[in-house]
């Protein structure tokens, strides 16, 4: 996917609203195992990356070490009608940083208010000596609104055929 694609359909509208929402996404790596696994992390995107951050212990900073490729998801909506994804496929670049990843407390900050966010910040400071910044370039992007009808391919085919 060129990188023209992927800023297109990042820049629409419901896309950019998953991209700055409160909600958690959902990471698909392999693990050290090489079995797939999919887990609900925090996010921050820088507007070029996806930023995840986590103690240096953490099994998936191994993994991602070793198999960098993987694919987040982003989505929203009770209804099959309000369902909103952000689908994304990138490379996951892992670095050890000294003190608290700064995207960590920007990503807290989307669901607190200051006061709460000063709290946060001051008790993960005390705990943080280090962080792994997992940085994930995407490389293929998609945003789909099945309400508004903008789905898969395969299912926009399959709605087609039974319409006729």
């Amino acid at each position: 996917m060129e990188r023209q694609d992927i800023d297109d359909e990042l820049s629409t509208t419901g896309a950019q609203e998953l991209l700055t929402s409160p909600s958690a996404a959902h990471l698909a790596y392999i693990g050290k195992d090489g079995t797939p696994r999919v887990i609900p992390v925090g996010f921050f995107w820088t507007g070029d990356q996806f930023v995840i951050s986590t103690a240096t212990t953490s099994p998936k900073v191994a993994a991602l070490s070793t198999r960098p490729d993987v694919s987040l998801a982003i989505d929203t909506g009770d209804t099959p009608a309000q369902a909103r994804a952000l689908s994304v496929r990138g490379r996951a670049n892992v670095e050890i940083v000294d003190g608290v990843v700064e995207e960590y407390l920007a990503a807290a900050r989307k669901s607190m208010d200051a006061e709460a966010a000063a709290e946060f910040e001051q008790n993960v400071r005390v705990m943080y000596d280090q962080m792994a910044r997992i940085a994930i370039t995407p490389h293929w992007v998609r945003y789909y609104d099945f309400g508004a009808g903008r789905m898969p391919r395969f299912l926009q085919e399959l709605a087609e055929r039974n319409r006729s």
